[in-house]
């Protein structure tokens, strides 16, 4: 029953206005004179009803004009990693010719962020913009939708509350966790192994030595052993080489087995190990790739940040095959048949952490590592393989 009355009286107060506590005293000593007025008839009882029914009836028509003429707009939000402050701005406008005051606003986040976050405006200037900010912290990637944002107000008089809703998409993309990883021996085998990286015969190794592909400007934390001193002495400034590789064309997957179901917190746990290996194998300057069940493969890292933000498990498979080559499976099932060379990462919910070397018997080409979700993610990651 009370449910029903607080939903009541949030209705009545979206459509016209409900009274404060304040409201509800006076709206009370209006009805006791009144009744006191029927029985005494003395005309000043109805007068008295009368100026405060009145009082009431301007309250409400304030704070209606008060909400009148005020819009909302909602810049792009800037993706963050998880943990790190996302900053939720917004702008009110006061498209009228008056001033607003004392404007509760109520931004109506979605779940994963928090509860509602209510701000109050003391001045909105007639024909002004009022930029609004505020921090959040979100412990958990994903992408976040909203739209309502919900303006309150009982002023002029306080005797009475009026709220209206705004609608203003906007999206906030919290990418995984990025651990920082100092070895992982895992990765380093994947680079070193001539059947997933070769050089081509007509090109040098790259790296601070080789083919030099053109001459550039040099600039700051670029290697001395870079600069080609000739050029750099004929043209009175430092000229630095850029060489290149070229490999094979063969790559490492990272692959996330998201059509299956998974425990909540093994599988936040199997995105952050993804982003962890896929920025260690970049540093490491090999070819590397992430895929999911429904975005198939994905590269570039704001398209993998995205990409491992807005994965979940059960989700629908959408994106073709597996690819041939070798890759590294993040699973929490029995692991499938793979690729000759590939590797395979098993979350469980037990406590075994130790490594199962050479398991074949499921079909698998390489080794089958047991996580333990217990341990420190970037601990394991870092010995993975070893």
């Amino acid at each position: 029953m009370a449910i029903r009355i607080k939903s009541f009286l949030k209705i009545l107060e979206h459509r016209l206005a409900v009274p404060s506590y304040s409201g509800m005293v006076l709206l009370g000593f209006a009805l006791f004179f009144f009744i006191a007025a029927t029985n005494t008839m003395a005309g000043w009882l109805y007068v008295m009803s009368g100026l405060i029914l009145a009082l009431l009836g301007i309250a409400a028509v304030s704070v209606r004009r008060n909400l009148r003429g005020i819009s909302v707009d909602r810049p792009k939000l800037e993706p963050v990693q998880a943990g790190d402050i996302l900053a939720i701005r917004f702008d009110l406008h006061n498209d009228t010719g008056q001033q607003k005051a004392l404007i509760q606003v109520i931004d109506l986040l979605p779940p994963g962020l928090g509860n509602p976050h209510t701000l109050v405006i003391a001045e909105l200037p007639a024909r002004c913009s009022v930029e609004v900010r505020y921090d959040l912290m979100p412990a958990r990637r994903g992408v976040y939708r909203w739209q309502r944002l919900q303006l309150r107000t009982g002023a002029p008089l306080g005797l009475v509350w009026a709220s209206r809703t705004c609608k203003v998409n906007v999206v906030a993309v919290v990418h995984p966790r990025i651990l920082s990883l100092a070895c992982c021996p895992l990765i380093d085998r994947f680079g070193i192994d001539r059947s997933l990286q070769q050089l081509s015969n007509r090109t040098p190794n790259a790296a601070t030595s080789g083919q030099t592909r053109s001459l550039r400007p040099y600039r700051w934390g670029d290697s001395t052993r870079l600069i080609h001193w000739r050029t750099s002495a004929r043209l009175g400034e430092l000229r630095v080489r850029e060489l290149e590789t070229f490999t094979s064309g063969q790559s490492i997957v990272i692959a996330l087995d998201s059509a299956r179901a998974w425990e909540v917190e093994n599988f936040e746990q199997a995105v952050t190990a993804a982003a962890a290996l896929y920025f260690y194998a970049q540093r490491q300057q090999l070819q590397v790739q992430i895929w999911t069940a429904s975005s198939g493969l994905v590269k570039g890292d704001r398209n993998v940040l995205d990409t491992l933000a807005a994965t979940n498990p059960n989700e629908m498979r959408q994106a073709e095959a597996l690819p041939d080559s070798p890759i590294l499976w993040l699973t929490s099932h029995s692991p499938i048949n793979l690729p000759p060379g590939s590797r395979s990462l098993l979350w469980t919910s037990g406590s075994m952490s130790r490594s199962i070397s050479g398991s074949t018997s499921d079909g698998l080409g390489g080794d089958a590592i047991v996580i333990n979700p217990t341990e420190p993610m970037d601990l394991q990651l870092m010995r993975l393989g070893s």
